[in-house]
């Protein structure tokens, strides 16, 4: 097992990551305090892992919802509330995230609000949510016009990371955690971009020590930029290069027909192409982009969508400031930037330049 520390002062925590670690109790022991425990899945995840995840913790309680992004709604939160308080959980109530990256975040959401927060501890199950969402203490659920909408920022008590629990992930929901992955190197690391370009193959592969350093870099970015800016007001924005183009995609083509991942694939290349016109990057360092893209197995253009429709949704994203959309660009591979100077006219040269 390797550990990293996410460092906030007294609500610093650890992420563990290993083989072997989902069914560890001593891992979950110093987290309980002595209230209950309730277990947060879905049925796909539920059949592989809860046992072991029940039988670790001792949960008095177990919610299994269905899966896909389109669980990340009001109605699936006040199932997640029905079932808490039917269980007469309170205050010392320790809520376990166990799945990819819709239940961390749903979970961790309802942990947030439930009796004015609650603990709660992350098991991610996805190499999406091992490399991204279950660090940093961002929950959330969607609303019909945009992506993680309604949230808040709550920090797990821990991250338990079993890098085994990928053999059992199907490929298409790799390839959908390397996007983010790709996106770390991007915007922070050269260096890792370019292992990455030299390794990426025994990634899709699935070979466990590529799989391990791969994590374990892009929770080092990761929490290096959330110790930083826990709440997004500076750096930790920059975690967000490729997301207002891929959030975008993910509305309007209607959540849980993209993954994750995929939309953001396509939402980086729109990204890459801005930056050439804001004359940051070159078409060659453009092309690196893409050509990483496609060895991973992802997509390089969005769904058939207008750019009048995209521009329309990206509007709603987080990051506006006065109704206007702010983009991370590209400076340099392993540099990214906020801009708020860019014109409509740009963004939307960019997503036709991205679909050719």
């Amino acid at each position: 097992m390797e550990s990293l520390s996410v460092a906030l002062g007294s609500r610093s925590y650890p992420i563990h990551i290993g083989s072997g670690l989902i069914s560890s109790a001593e891992l979950y022991a110093p987290h309980l305090a002595g209230g209950r425990v309730v277990i947060v899945t879905n049925s796909v995840v539920a059949p592989l892992y809860l046992k072991a995840v029940k039988k670790a913790t001792a949960a008095v309680a177990e919610i299994v919802l269905p899966d896909g992004e389109e669980t990340k709604s009001w109605q699936t939160l006040n199932r997640v509330f029905d079932a808490l308080l039917e269980a007469r959980c309170g205050r010392d109530t320790l809520v376990v995230a166990l799945g990819g990256g819709v239940i961390g975040d749903l979970a961790g959401f309802a942990a947030a609000v439930y009796q004015r927060g609650v603990p709660f501890v992350q098991v991610p199950t996805t190499l999406l949510s091992q490399v991204d969402s279950s660090v940093g203490g961002k929950t959330a659920i969607n609303h019909a016009l945009g992506k993680n909408m309604i949230g808040a920022f709550h920090q797990p008590r821990a991250v338990i990371s079993d890098v085994a629990t990928l053999d059992t992930l199907p490929d298409r929901e790799l390839r959908s955690g390397i996007a983010e992955v790709i996106k770390h190197g991007l915007a922070l690391d050269a260096g890792f971009f370019g292992w990455l370009e030299i390794n990426i193959e025994r990634l899709v592969r699935r070979d466990a020590d590529s799989l391990v350093f791969a994590i374990r870099r892009s929770c080092e970015l990761k929490a290096r930029i959330v110790a930083e800016d826990e709440r997004e007001s500076g750096a930790r924005v920059l975690l967000n290069f490729g997301h207002t183009f891929g959030h975008a995609i993910e509305a309007g083509a209607g959540y849980g027909a993209w993954l994750h991942g995929e939309a953001i694939a396509a939402g980086m290349v729109m990204a890459a192409e801005l930056s050439v016109l804001q004359g940051f990057i070159s078409k060659q360092e453009a092309g690196r982009v893409r050509d990483l893209l496609k060895r991973a197995g992802l997509p390089l253009t969005g769904p058939a969508l207008a750019p009048e429709r995209l521009m329309e949704l990206m509007a709603l994203d987080k990051k506006a400031a006065k109704g206007r959309p702010r983009f991370v660009v590209l400076e340099s591979i392993g540099r990214a930037a906020l801009r708020a100077d860019v014109d409509d006219a740009a963004v939307r040269r960019a997503i036709v330049a991205a679909a050719q």
